[in-house]
């Protein structure tokens, strides 16, 4: 029976969200395969959390794309960007902290492209008034990657109800970025 790639990196991905720390033999038990098949298909956690980054890029990509940034208020297309991306939020928390571990040229560029629609977007929403001048779309866009990623630790240890997870994010994110009108 061919391997499912797919499945395995899921596999990996869900384990790995909640134990970053697991071993290639860990990740193989929970993929229900040998760690020699799992080796033939990534050499070693290097070439495992690259095809995972990867599955992350494509996962928020599609979070982008659903969200429809550019329909509606900047502050509804923020709550839905954030509701796209909760699914794959557990991942992505993981592959933020694990890309601190890359440098230069090991950063995959679809990271690149990623934050420059994520900071355009926060930009438009800044041209047309919604969202306060002071602080850079760069940040911002940071800012929300950090809340993602604490939103998903946070739901994952049980300490917050997943159903929270966008209300927590959004609301905490637009309470800072929200340009507030002087009387």
């Amino acid at each position: 029976m061919p391997l499912d790639r797919d499945q395995v990196l899921r596999s990996a991905a869900r384990l790995l969200t909640h134990k970053s720390t697991a071993t290639m033999d860990e990740v193989a038990r929970a993929a229900g395969i040998s760690r020699a098949t799992l080796h033939r298909h990534f050499a070693g956690r290097d070439a495992l959390v690259k095809a995972l980054e990867r599955l992350g890029i494509q996962e928020f990509e599609g979070a982008v794309r659903a969200a429809a940034l550019d329909e509606g208020t900047s502050e509804e297309a923020l709550r839905r960007l954030v509701a796209a991306v909760e699914p794959s939020a557990g991942l992505l928390a993981f592959l933020i902290t694990e890309n601190q571990l890359f440098e230069g040229d090991q950063v995959d560029d679809g990271w690149s492209r990623l934050d420059a629609q994520v900071s355009a977007f926060f930009r438009a929403g800044q041209e047309r008034g919604e969202f306060r001048i002071d602080l850079t779309p760069a940040w911002l866009t940071e800012a929300l990657y950090g809340l993602v990623s604490s939103a998903a630790w946070t739901v994952q240890t049980g300490r917050v109800a997943p159903q929270d997870f966008t209300h927590m994010v959004a609301e905490l994110l637009l309470g800072g970025v929200r340009r507030s009108v002087q009387p």
